[in-house]
């Protein structure tokens, strides 16, 4: 892996050629627009491009209510109640981004979010309303200095969102293909966006490898928490999104910071997977964090305590548990009472007690987890990455609002406005030839050949299933919370040593290798494996191992501490050397190449 470079980098993307190994699409469909995901992000770009008359199709990986959004229990974050504005949410954001992020998004997010949430609820969402009025109840959370997160069903906002959004959908009747991972970006001659390639899982209209032809893709894949051991996301969070972005050229940007939501119920040494998330909320309306004498730490360290920005939480909440040499803290909310907990917190109630916890009468056990992705595929302020033609949205996409650290409730946010803005863009321009000919909106199945692409291909090597584990647990001793030059540098090599181990089973590599290099060091006996055999657990395994080597050099380079990026051995915040961000790509060469931006404003996307 090469990582050099300052300045400006390169141009817009003229795309890499290097695909997954998949077998070759079966069939294909025609759109205007595909959209890659059906969150917050993904269902409202589909819902208003649809509007306005593009043929659209929705791609999602599971069913179409199964995205990340569903599982956002906090709210969403705008400046709706009596004396706060958008300036006040302003401030609270960039503070929480420390230093990293772009204020023209923010500006963007807070002056367009209250309008946005208020057409979210004309689409038909139920956001809870004080007792005896129909104003939106408001609460607060972690780093806002006022109550503006609108919430639905106590805790079970993004689930109510999730259920608007599609009904909408199916009162509108967008096609969609569920449970389909995306492989690729299929590219024209001139390297431009024409469709996807999909394989589709499970019973449906289609089956197997796929590709839905479209002149504009939008990519709302969520994000990457599986790298981790233990996260809040769902199993679908395989960094799918990402990986398939760098392979078709686009940059990526901040993947370091990832956010470690401080209050996830601990389940023990040995949990992994999605793990139950206790809500910033909870802390909003309360409860204390106290270690294993019942003592309040966070009161001291920040003027907000219990309610400071994440990454300060997370990481007073991992100081506390080394210098009592324990995993984890305890959350206290035995004195909300039965009924607020019962009335405000009920999915949170009712997962604690699946796990024989009791909120009401003991302290609920919690230590950090992954939780969101604050960087991702960069993009301007109307999504736009620099690949032309593709856009991206939601977890997904750097926008440049999270900066260093996503404030709390800012994603959901984050997802909508982006979103109205990547649709806005996109039928701006004269309707493809189909849809002004009075198509009646239904993309009719197509046989024709896949458009030819920008760079010769060349086949990424695919990782055994099994491989996943060993990244996760390769990620979470060494660019978890706590990392340093010693614990990246490890986590580094191992992650290597399995690239390696897969380019000597299938042959040269793809994603983050210097040419020539691939099988230095292997160990004896790989060469005599079968290479593993297409298929969704090897795609995701892949997309994992790609994501993750990012991540870390990433990390390596920054020597900092900053946001929710945490190095022992640089423990200092340094806005002299590091008040930039990192833009990453993956050459057609098959390296990856990370130029640094020479100030905290990024260049733009270049894309026409």
């Amino acid at each position: 892996m090469t990582a050099t470079g300052t300045g400006t980098g390169p141009g817009p993307a003229a795309g890499t050629g290097i695909r997954l190994a998949a077998p070759a699409p079966g069939w294909s469909i025609a759109a205007d627009v595909v959209v890659v995901g059906s969150g917050v992000a993904g269902l409202t770009a589909a819902l208003r491009c649809a509007a306005a008359g593009r043929r659209t199709v929705v791609v999602t990986k599971a069913r179409l209510d199964d995205g990340s959004t569903r599982w956002a229990q906090g709210g969403i974050a705008a400046a709706l109640g009596d004396g706060d504005t958008p300036e006040q949410h302003l401030a609270d954001t960039l503070v929480a981004g420390a230093g990293l992020c772009d204020e023209a998004a923010v500006r963007t997010l807070v002056t367009e979010g209250p309008d946005a949430v208020h057409r979210l609820i004309g689409t038909g969402a139920r956001f809870d309303t004080a007792p005896g009025s129909d104003e939106i109840a408001l609460g607060r959370e972690g780093g806002h200095h006022r109550r503006r997160i609108a919430h639905a069903g106590g805790d079970a906002t993004g689930a109510e969102i999730s259920r608007a959004l599609v009904e909408a959908v199916r009162a509108a009747g967008l096609r969609t293909i569920e449970n389909a991972l995306v492989l690729d970006l299929l590219t024209d001659a001139e390297g431009r966006t024409a469709g996807v390639t999909l394989h589709v899982m499970g019973e449906g209209q289609h089956d197997g490898v796929g590709a839905v032809h479209a002149p504009a893709v939008v990519l709302a894949t969520g994000g990457m928490g599986q790298v981790f051991s233990a996260t809040t996301n769902p199993a679908v969070s395989t960094g799918d999104g990402v990986a398939l972005a760098l392979r078709a050229g686009a940059e990526v940007s901040d993947l370091e910071f990832v956010q470690f939501h401080p209050t996830v119920m601990y389940l023990g040494p040995e949990a992994e997977g999605q793990q139950p998330l206790i809500s910033e909320a909870v802390r909003g309306e309360g409860a204390h964090l106290v270690d294993a004498d019942g003592t309040r730490f966070m009161v001291d360290r920040h003027e907000l305590a219990e309610l400071a920005p994440r990454d300060i939480v997370a990481k007073e909440i991992m100081r506390r548990a080394h210098e009592q040499g324990v995993a984890h803290m305890y959350l206290d909310g035995r004195h909300f009472g039965a009924q607020m907990w019962e009335t405000r917190f009920p999915t949170i109630l009712a997962a604690c007690r699946s796990h024989g916890i009791d909120p009401v009468t003991e302290p609920i056990p919690v230590a950090p987890a992954a939780h969101y992705a604050s960087g991702g595929v960069r993009t301007d302020l109307r999504g736009r990455t620099t690949v032309p033609g593709l856009y991206a949205c939601g977890e997904v996409a750097c926008t440049g609002v999270h900066g260093a650290n996503r404030l709390a409730s800012n994603s959901l946010l984050e997802g909508l406005v982006f979103a109205e803005r990547i649709a806005a863009d996109i039928t701006a321009a004269p309707a493809p030839q189909a849809a002004a000919n009075g198509a009646d909106g239904a993309p009719a199945d197509v046989a024709r050949p896949e458009p030819a692409v920008s760079a010769p291909r060349t086949t990424l090597p695919l990782l055994a299933p099994e491989t996943r584990t060993a990244v996760q647990r390769i990620m979470t001793a060494g660019a978890g919370v706590l990392r340093s030059a010693e614990s990246l540098a490890r986590a580094a090599a191992e992650l290597d040593r399995l690239h390696r181990e897969a380019t000597v089973t299938a042959g040269p590599t793809g994603c983050g290798e210097p040419a020539g290099a691939a099988a230095a060091g292997s160990a004896p006996g790989f060469a005599d494996r079968k290479a593993p055999e297409p298929g969704v657990e090897a795609w995701e395994a892949t997309n994992l191992l790609c994501v993750a080597r990012v991540l870390v050099a990433a990390a390596q380079r920054r020597a900092e501490t900053r946001g929710c990026h945490w190095r022992e051995d640089h423990p200092d915040r340094d806005d002299v050397s590091w008040r930039r961000h990192f833009r990453i790509t993956l050459d057609a060469d098959r390296a990856l190449t990370l130029h640094t931006t020479e100030t905290a404003e990024f260049p733009p996307t270049a894309t026409p």
